[in-house]
């Protein structure tokens, strides 16, 4: 392959295998210039001190909490997309579209992906945008009242570790921002997709329409909610046994916060699985809870094996998939 080809941007579906290869390879020197990075804040020597004493007793509990957390997601990505009569997927689809969408080849995110699988699924643009909006609205609606109630626990014991300046916003603005979300949706009719501002605003408000069938029809759907749960307790898992590993021993109530602060956006919304700035943001947001620094970057460092690098794989077999798929539904079986 010539360079110029090797660097031309395409979609993700149409990449030759070199380019996600070369997209890995930026995604692994992204990450591994932001461990860098912390690890000199922190101070090689701390750093290097604390990876002496490592203890890989608890690497099979970090694995097995990410595999858990992955098949939640699966779960909760089949609830999603059968709403209102969508595909019914196998485990098997449904498990290689989470996969792909994690994936560190991924540039612009994961829910890129998920829109175009579930176009190949049967879907018409305009019902896999819902349900991709969907799918992130359901995550945050799990998150976020988690490191509210965190907040409100650490709060009421009078905890300097968080500071106010990083409990007090999730306490107030998650209860105030769920509220304000549901009360504009009797004005979701109104606004219209003229607009840059508009289209922004009305993709909003899909998401929580779509959030809010889920909830409504709970008996049907309460697989989502169960299934993102065990998303998120899996996914946190692995960065407290990862933490453990390092001789850490973080507060439950703490670590969330520092968790969901570290991901403001979810990895599935960032480029190239978050590289770089889940290693960075994660590392000082624990820091800021109290964790020593050099200890919270290898935690990240560990986790983060578990959490994008082993699934890449994974991610490549479910990228493959995908592509036969589209072609399928396109009418090319040979991809020609």
């Amino acid at each position: 392959m010539n360079l110029k080809r090797l660097f031309r941007p395409l979609p993700h579906l149409d990449r030759d295998p070199a380019q996600n290869l070369l997209l890995v390879g930026i995604g692994a020197g992204l990450a591994l210039g932001a461990a860098v990075g912390v690890s000199w804040a922190a101070g090689f020597e701390s750093v290097l001190h604390q990876l002496r004493h490592f203890d890989p007793m608890w690497l099979p509990v970090a694995f097995g909490m990410e595999l858990a957390a992955y098949f939640g997601y699966v779960v909760a990505y089949r609830e999603v997309a059968r709403v209102e009569g969508g595909p019914r997927l196998g485990l098997g689809r449904a498990g290689a579209m989470v996969a792909a969408g994690f994936g560190a080849f991924v540039i612009r995110g994961g829910f890129v992906v998920d829109k175009q699988a579930l176009e190949s699924a049967g879907l018409n643009p305009l019902q896999a945008r819902a349900r991709v909006l969907g799918l992130g609205a359901l995550e945050y609606s799990i998150l976020a009242p988690a490191a509210a109630l965190a907040a409100v626990i650490l709060l009421a014991r009078g905890s300097t570790h968080p500071s106010l300046g990083f409990t007090l916003p999730w306490a107030i603005a998650v209860p105030l921002g769920f509220a304000a979300a549901f009360a504009a949706l009797t004005l979701r009719h109104r606004v219209g997709a003229e607009g840059r501002w508009r289209a922004a605003l009305r993709q909003a408000l899909d998401a929580v329409q779509m959030l809010k069938k889920l909830s409504a029809q709970g008996a049907e759907y309460g697989g989502a909610f169960v299934g993102t749960t065990l998303y998120w307790v899996g996914d946190v898992g692995c960065l407290w046994a990862s933490l453990r590993a390092f001789h850490e021993s973080p507060d439950l109530a703490a670590l969330v916060i520092g968790y969901a602060t570290g991901y403001a956006l979810t990895r599935r919304t960032l480029p190239l699985g978050g590289a770089g700035a889940v290693e960075a943001l994660v590392s000082f947001a624990l820091a800021w809870t109290g964790i020593p620094l050099a200890q919270a970057v290898l935690a990240v460092c560990a986790y983060r094996i578990f959490n994008l690098w082993l699934p890449l794989l994974p991610a490549a077999i479910g990228l493959r998939h995908l592509k036969r798929w589209r072609d399928l539904a396109a009418g090319d079986p040979l991809g020609l």
